[in-house]
């Protein structure tokens, strides 16, 4: 793991929290966090080091130990394992994008950025709203603060913020923060594909090339998404600019019980759980990826929900 560490984009700050967990019954905290820093220099995006930092932090409670005579009681896992044969069965029975594309009302009929329209949907009035080029690079400004900036922009918090400001858990002030997040109001499902790389060759021949894979693989996430749409809300689509979509389910007001069960079943096919804490950064629809690419809105339905709750 320590020799082939990932690039921007492709999950580097898992991965120091995977590599962290192995590490610590090897050497001390401090040795660990220079090492990280060290391996993640060249990734292509700035890793500070209070990332690595509260990388090495949070895998200490569940760090790697040796086999010993002791009987280890294995944790609980919070989120359930993958169903294949579900998901499977789901992607096979409810079409791809297209088809979820067809179902946008109105329908999108270009690929050019439209951010300000559908935060000012998404977001009604003049709530504070936390947005960032980077996930180092961000602030905490009204909506309007923010008009005619946002299609510049990778990332946004889901959910208004209730203050500028936030203590973080290690005691820092920060415009982003589990302290200044407000209540759930979307709740984001991502399905995020294996690389093509790390494929198995039988795979890699099924599809013939990346691009057939990627497109299949939005496909695929399309079904899951309509599938979903069945119990909640989804409200809009966003491309991630990579090879994922984004979709915004609209939970606000939803007891906190329907929203994880809600959310454990989306696991349970296959959707990233980092979403499910409040204060993540998602894609910022219509925004524009560090890569140059547009992060696309495939889908929107605003018109049968009251936003101005």
């Amino acid at each position: 793991m320590l020799a082939t560490p990932p690039q921007a984009g492709e999950g580097v700050h898992n991965w120091l929290f995977r590599v962290a967990r192995q590490l610590h019954a090897h050497l001390p905290a401090v040795e660990i966090v220079r090492l990280l820093e060290s391996r993640v220099r060249g990734c292509g995006r700035h890793v500070s080091r209070k990332e690595i930092e509260d990388a090495v932090k949070n895998a200490l409670s569940c760090a790697w130990q040796p086999i010993s005579n002791h009987i280890l009681v294995p944790p609980v896992a919070k989120w359930p394992s993958v169903n294949q044969e579900q998901r499977e069965a789901i992607v096979s029975d409810h079409g791809g994008l297209a088809d979820l594309w067809e179902l946008s009302r109105p329908l999108i009929e270009d690929d050019t950025a439209n951010t300000e329209a559908v935060i000012d949907r998404l977001f009604p009035g003049n709530p504070l709203l936390c947005c960032g080029k980077f996930n180092w690079d961000f602030n905490t400004k009204s909506r309007e603060e923010w008009r005619g900036a946002l299609a510049s922009l990778q990332f946004i918090v889901p959910s208004p913020m209730s203050a500028v400001t936030g203590m973080t858990r290690d005691g820092n002030v920060s415009f982003r923060s589990l302290k200044n997040t407000g209540g759930r109001r979307f709740l984001i499902v991502e399905f995020d594909p294996k690389k093509w790389s790390v494929l198995p060759d039988t795979v890699q021949e099924v599809y013939g090339n990346e691009t057939n894979y990627e497109s299949a693989m939005l496909d695929e996430h399309a079904a899951l998404l309509l599938h979903l749409a069945t119990f909640a809300p989804l409200v809009c689509t966003v491309h991630s600019g990579g090879k994922s979509l984004h979709g915004w389910f609209y939970v606000w007001g939803l007891p906190d019980a329907e929203v994880e069960s809600f959310f454990r079943y989306a696991v349970s096919l296959g959707a990233d759980r980092a979403t499910w804490t409040p204060s993540q950064f998602v894609r910022m629809p219509g925004g524009m990826r560090d890569n140059g690419k547009l992060q696309t809105v495939f889908y929107t339905n605003f018109n049968s929900l009251d936003f101005t709750q």
